[in-house]
């Protein structure tokens, strides 16, 4: 397949070159674009207010992939990847693999999850790969899986565009419980804002969030209460698999809000 692989820890982490090397050494046409620095945490954050420069390093990868090093953000990255950089587009849009889990509510920051959902917005299959480990540097385990996971998908056949949020525990292959459907749990920060003050006398602030709990949530869908979370599931060394969209319209809230619009229709009058 022709994949496009992209990332948020930049063009020299270790997880990209892993993930890219192998579908490569798989046969796959690959091409990579992703930062040229670390972008973690930029969310869907795109550059609107300065050029965007690429060059390529192809160097660094296996003599099969082509690499580019962007400026611009994880999201940045896949547009002009798709619409600058390749000659058609690709199969699917993969992202990672990232130095550290993408579970729960930290999606919402994500730079690695969203620049797979910007290959979703596009239309195209996209998987968002983690490691779930910060200090842990063996990429090996979870390349082997993606690369397994993407070879599946090709046989099965993509009929649909899809975005699939996959985080590998850091252990051996043989210490890999499974692979889990998970559904997305939620993680809460206790946020700490470290005051200090820089070498000319002028105060900054250090954002230093620690995680405070996992927070199992109560889930109204029909069929999926047995589901684990992400969190849960990594947590017992599960690869989990969760599926993921761009709506975030809660849905079971448009009813009760027809009573607050009825209340509020005549508001040119009363203001």
């Amino acid at each position: 397949m022709k994949l496009l692989i992209s990332n948020d820890d930049g063009v020299f982490a270790l997880g990209i070159r892993s993930l890219a090397n192998s579908l490569g050494e798989a046969g796959h046409d690959v091409t990579v674009v992703c930062p040229d620095r670390e972008r973690s945490a930029t969310g869907h954050g795109l550059t609107l207010h300065q050029p965007i420069r690429a060059e390529e390093c192809s160097s660094v990868f296996h003599p099969t992939v082509t690499a580019w090093s962007c400026s611009g953000t994880p999201a940045d990255c896949v547009k002009l990847g798709l619409f600058a950089l390749l000659d058609s587009m690709p199969d699917m849009v993969l992202s990672g693999i990232n130095h550290g889990p993408n579970l729960g509510t930290d999606i919402l920051y994500s730079g690695t999850v969203s620049a797979a959902m910007e290959g979703l917005i596009e239309g195209i299959p996209s998987i968002a790969f983690s490691l779930a480990s910060y200090s842990s540097v063996e990429f090996d385990v979870a390349a082997g899986f993606a690369t397994t996971l993407v070879n599946a998908l090709e046989n099965q056949g993509l009929s649909e565009a899809f975005l699939l949020n996959v985080n590998i525990p850091a252990v051996g292959e043989h210490e890999i419980s499974g692979v889990a459907i998970a559904r997305q749990g939620i993680r809460r920060y206790v946020d700490i804002f470290e005051k200090r003050v820089d070498p000319r006398g002028k105060t900054y602030y250090w954002l230093a969030g620690e995680l405070l709990e996992d927070v199992e949530e109560v889930i109204d869908h029909q069929n999926f209460d047995d589901a684990p979370t992400d969190v849960s599931a990594v947590r017992s060394n599960y690869i989990t698999i969760t599926p993921l969209q761009y709506n975030l319209t809660q849905f079971k809230a448009l009813e009760p809000l027809a009573d607050l619009v009825a209340a509020v229709r005549n508001w040119r009058q009363q203001t």
